[in-house]
């Protein structure tokens, strides 16, 4: 019996234990759920803050100093964070070519034929035309008809509403205008009509286009040509770019319209232009026309260009121990 009660005291003890245990588990049950047990306890503040203030309530107002507090310091790193207003564009001006660059050249129609030499009388301009054209009563067959019986005209000067200087001949008997490119000149009929009929002459031409020289002059200058062409074409695009930005929404689309049209009025103007896809002369100059003028209708400075189409030199290469920019040097080139 001895051994007997010995076995039964643990089972007594760890019996009386396991109902304890329920009797707890019950209780924090019951607290819990009728919201007088930890629940109940507000939470204790986060350790290893010093001096952290309370947790702001529901529906009470920021405390003096704290961060979205009226009268607040702003913090600098916040600001510096904060995504910065886009940049407006600005006009993309080239180098307008001076006025009298052409000067006592002979410039010929598309470089083929026909003769133009601006010249200087004093404050004003005159100019000396022969127009090329074909026979009235025989359209196989070539004339020339020169203005004013080979005498120079007198041109007005019309300033530069499109970027270069315009000149006028409108007392003519084919009445012109002159914008003065670099190395050339684009001539327009005034009055709309492309054709000017020389009755006594049996003539009829067509002067509207690109005077400039002859392809032999030019296509040495190619490369020259093509790197300019690259900015020209740029500064296009990007002040059309600039357009599009200032235009409201309803104008865009006239905006897209004009530079889609403009790759076809620069192939119209310069598709009979001598051996053109060997020097690229005329896609040269038109591109840095329409560069000047969207500048011009934009507002900017044509006189303060902010891109050159000149190319930059090429530096020589930095070799140890010399001086590159030195007269002489030790290695041939």
């Amino acid at each position: 019996m001895r051994p007997t009660r010995v076995l039964l005291a643990p089972l007594l003890a760890l019996a009386g234990l396991s109902a304890l245990a329920q009797e707890a588990a019950a209780q924090n049950f019951f607290e819990e759920l009728f919201g007088i047990g930890r629940a109940a306890r507000p939470p204790a503040p986060p350790r290893g803050v010093p001096n952290a203030p309370p947790p702001a309530q529901p529906g009470t107002a920021p405390q003096p100093g704290a961060p979205g507090a009226p009268g607040a310091p702003i913090d600098p790193n916040a600001e510096a964070q904060k995504p910065a207003a886009p940049v407006p564009m600005r006009p993309v001006v080239l180098k307008a070519p001076a006025d009298d660059n052409v000067v006592g050249q002979d410039l010929l129609l598309n470089g083929l034929n026909g003769t133009l030499k601006m010249e200087r009388a004093g404050a004003s301009m005159t100019a000396r035309v022969t127009l090329p054209g074909t026979k009235v009563s025989q359209p196989t067959e070539s004339c020339s008809v020169p203005l004013s019986a080979g005498q120079a005209i007198a041109l007005t000067a019309a300033g530069k509403p499109e970027g270069v200087a315009r000149f006028e001949a409108g007392a003519a008997e084919c009445p012109l205008r002159f914008e003065v490119l670099e190395g050339g000149v684009l001539v327009t009929p005034l009055g709309g009509n492309p054709v000017c009929t020389f009755s006594a002459a049996d003539c009829a031409t067509t002067p509207a286009g690109l005077w400039g020289p002859g392809a032999a002059t030019l296509i040495p200058r190619s490369a020259e040509f093509d790197t300019a062409r690259g900015v020209a074409d740029k500064a296009v695009r990007e002040n059309y770019k600039v357009m599009t930005q200032r235009a409201r929404r309803e104008d865009v689309r006239p905006i897209v319209t004009e530079q889609a049209a403009f790759s076809s009025d620069r192939e119209q103007v310069c598709r009979t232009y001598a051996r053109e896809g060997s020097h690229g002369f005329c896609h040269l100059r038109f591109s840095e026309a329409r560069a000047l003028a969207l500048a011009a209708r934009l507002g900017a400075n044509t006189a303060a260009p902010t891109a050159a189409v000149a190319p930059r030199p090429r530096r020589k290469p930095v070799v140890d121990g010399m001086n590159p920019d030195a007269g002489g040097s030790a290695i041939a080139e």
